[in-house]
C-alpha cells in the first residue's frame, strides 16, 4: 500500500546571487508505505531537487520517529515566533 499525503515545492529565498551559492529550489512529499516485511506501515518523507526527479532522498519513519519530526518543526515555528499548528 502506498498512499500520497501532500507535497510542496520550496523556492529559494530572494538573495543576492553570490549569496545563494549551491541553494536549489526542492520538492518535498509526505507518504504512507507498508512496503517492508513486517508490513507495518511508515511514513515517507521524500525531499529532492526540482527537476531532478528519481535522485532525492526518502525517510522512512516509524510512528515514534515522525512524532519526533513533528515535535521538531513545532519547536522550530514556536522559535520563530509562529503558531506550533495542530
Amino acid at each position: 500500500m502506498r498512499r500520497s499525503i501532500d507535497d510542496d515545492q520550496v523556492p529559494v529565498p530572494p538573495l543576492d546571487p553570490e549569496e545563494a551559492g549551491d541553494l536549489a529550489p526542492v520538492n518535498w512529499a509526505v507518504s504512507i508505505c507498508d512496503d517492508y516485511e513486517d508490513a507495518a506501515p511508515r511514513l515517507q518523507l521524500l525531499v529532492e531537487e526540482v527537476g531532478a526527479a528519481g535522485t532525492g532522498l526518502v525517510a522512512h519513519l516509524d510512528p515514534e520517529r515522525a512524532r519526533r519530526l513533528r515535535l521538531a518543526l513545532a519547536s522550530a515555528l514556536a522559535e520563530l515566533g509562529e503558531d506550533r499548528g495542530r
